[in-house]
């Protein structure tokens, strides 16, 4: 359980609510990526007491890739007096929930630093309106370079897919990558990669120094439905494995996912969520960091691929696709 006292959210702003609470749910990608992370979510809150349609509603915004969409998405939850705002899947949507109200609750998942990112004050009193659940970069980045060397162990050398250097999130995920493959006795290149880039470009770079994997990294723009398509394009033309920084990868075709379990939205539902509609302000639940982490890998990419998945894979995985 969080600890922190449960100091009650003010009563004007509680007072202001309808009769049955509404709470919203932001995130850049689709519903149909969200299917598990729903459930895991409805499931919290049933444990907490609340059922969606019975004693609580939920209003879904799916920016479906499109993060310019992400503003208006988040002033419209405003709008509808939510009385707490879910807010996960990636940096710039937090940021949009949090430039959209400064006093209707927040709870993120994210993947950066959000004390670095400006977020919360600090993980053990995040202060404000906002707080949540982070995952740290530095275990995500030994894991996927392990899964990676242990797929295809004949590989010297894997390319690590960026967003701009200018990037919040960059120096820290470049430095952590590029210790892990260290460690791993391998080396890592890093290719910058923007929006509405040439990604050919990028794939091209990456055989021309002969790297025969890659890791794509936890940044906004790999979250974009078409940059993900093109990215899984150019893998399956080029006969390149990667692992990718979510499972929506795999389910269309990506070789291996290692990102936070969905379980992570069980406990949002649960312990922060639950809590915040029970009257216990945002201020006062620290910041955890994710403890469940999920490796998904599709056999049918590996056998295109002419991979054999070595059984250390088959038996940490904890979702197989055929």
């Amino acid at each position: 359980m969080l600890g922190g006292a449960a100091t009650a959210w003010p009563l004007a702003a509680r007072a202001q609510q309808p009769a049955m609470p509404l709470i919203g749910f932001l995130d850049q990608r689709s519903a149909a990526d969200n299917k598990v992370v729903i459930a895991e979510f409805r499931q919290g809150l049933a444990e907490a007491g609340y059922i969606e349609g019975r004693n609580v509603a939920i209003e879904y915004r799916w920016a479906e890739g499109r993060f310019d969409r992400l503003p208006a998405l988040a002033e419209d939850l405003v709008r509808r007096r939510s009385a707490v705002i879910v807010a996960t899947g990636s940096l710039p949507t937090v940021r949009a929930a949090k430039a959209a109200t400064s006093t209707i609750p927040i709870v993120f998942m994210t993947g950066s630093d959000p004390v670095k990112s400006g977020l919360v004050a600090s993980f053990n009193r995040p202060g404000g309106n906002i707080t949540g659940i982070s995952i740290r970069s530095v275990e995500i980045a030994s894991k996927r370079v392990q899964f990676v060397s242990e797929l295809v162990p004949q590989v010297t050398t894997i390319a690590f897919l960026s967003g701009v250097a200018g990037a919040a999130e960059f120096e820290e995920q470049k430095s952590d990558v590029l210790a892990a493959a260290h460690a791993f006795g391998r080396q890592a290149i890093v290719l910058e990669c923007r929006r509405g880039g040439d990604f050919a470009a990028t794939f091209a770079t990456m055989v021309e120094h002969g790297a025969g994997a890659f890791i794509v990294g936890v940044f906004s723009l790999f979250f974009e439905l078409h940059i993900r398509d093109r990215i899984l394009e150019l893998a399956a033309h080029h006969k390149i494995p990667g692992i990718y920084p979510h499972r929506m990868y795999v389910a269309a075709g990506g070789m291996m996912s290692y990102a936070a379990d969905e379980a992570v939205y069980r406990e949002i539902g649960l312990n922060y969520v639950g809590r915040i509609l029970k009257g216990t302000s945002p201020a006062n639940l620290p910041v955890q960091q994710a403890a469940k982490f999920k490796l998904a890998i599709n056999l049918k990419t590996a056998k295109a691929l002419g991979l054999t998945v070595p059984q250390t894979l088959l038996v940490a995985a904890k979702e197989l696709i055929e």
